[in-house]
């Protein structure tokens, strides 16, 4: 392991604890560590919005996103 963290738990959070250590046969350590990755999972961190697939079509029109004109068909 590369990281070490040390955390104060309230009385529930101890006892919350020690229950699952009994109960998975588990370490205080892989249980904290589920507990993060499920957490993670929970909760996805936000990076950049994407489009799928934006930049990779060329459609071969320069301007087909300004010129109003190449909208006609569509209503526009």
């Amino acid at each position: 392991m590369t990281e070490m963290v040390q955390a104060r738990l309230d009385e529930e959070s101890s006892r919350l604890l020690a229950q699952l250590v009994r109960a998975t046969g588990k370490s205080r350590s892989e249980i904290v560590r589920e507990a993060l990755r499920g957490m993670a999972a929970c909760h996805p961190m936000r990076g950049k919005s994407r489009v799928a697939g934006l930049g990779k079509f060329e459609s071969g029109v320069p301007d087909l996103g300004s010129n109003k004109s190449h909208l006609k068909a569509f209503g526009g």
